[in-house]
């Protein structure tokens, strides 16, 4: 009871912080897209920093984070996983939900750092929204951030690989960063509850670009789900891996 009330007071500040850097830092990003990115980066590092001490949920990012023009391919388990990620990334911009555009200070913030939004639905539509977006942003570099499940995916729960990856890799012949995580472990997808324990990223080595598209996307799926499963384990969840469902 005690955690959960915790938790609840830690995500109630997060919102909180949230305005609070979005007031301070709206000026400055309306000017530069660079106050739009040190905005991103503080409110993700206040709350890896809040999460430690109010919650006991230590977090950490292993590897090295990429800082040229790549993609990364990463497993989403939690909005977690988006926070770490972006607190340590120089330049990140995401695919991302259509819908996420109208979230209030989110969506503004999302567009402003070069986020691709895309519609879910109608697969080819999606697919040419996604490529029609990455070239319209080809202009402003950074870190293009895919989740190649489409969505959050609860530990030891199992989705198909979307195309979406291996259509990027084709298409901007870049580098891929595959990034694996156990953060649902401790922040789940949905509900209050925040767990104590260390929340961990991990960026892999990255697949150079020109391989066939087919033998990318296994090959990525074999990397971030089996070290996925190595960093939950590493957390003490048990990795039932023939019996994912």
């Amino acid at each position: 009871m005690i955690q959960w009330i915790r938790s609840l007071i830690f995500i109630g500040q997060m919102y909180v912080a949230m305005l609070v850097l979005a007031i301070v830092f709206t000026p400055w990003a309306i000017v530069q897209r660079r106050g739009a990115f040190v905005a991103v980066h503080t409110y993700c590092r206040w709350v890896r920093w809040t999460a430690g001490w109010m919650v006991g949920l230590k977090s950490e990012v292993r590897g090295t984070p990429p800082t040229g023009e790549v993609l990364i391919a990463a497993k989403h388990q939690s909005f977690f996983d988006i926070i770490l990620i972006v607190s340590v990334v120089p330049r990140p911009k995401f695919i991302m939900k259509s819908i996420l555009r109208f979230a209030p200070i989110l969506g503004w913030y999302a567009l402003r750092i070069g986020c691709v939004p895309v519609d879910r639905g109608k697969r080819a539509q999606a697919i040419q929204q996604m490529i029609d977006g990455v070239k319209s942003g080809a202009q402003e570099p950074g870190q293009l951030i895919i989740y190649p499940q489409g969505t959050r995916v609860a530990p030891g729960a199992h989705l198909p690989y979307k195309i979406g990856p291996g259509i990027l890799y084709e298409q901007t012949g870049q580098a891929c960063v595959p990034a694996a995580t156990n953060v649902g472990v401790f922040w789940p997808r949905h509900g209050i509850l925040r767990k104590p324990g260390l929340a961990v990223v991990e960026f892999l080595p990255a697949i150079e670009p020109g391989k066939p598209k087919k033998a990318f996307m296994a090959e990525l799926e074999d990397v971030v789900e089996a070290n996925s499963n190595r960093l939950m384990a590493e957390a003490g969840f048990d990795v039932d891996q023939p019996g994912r469902t």
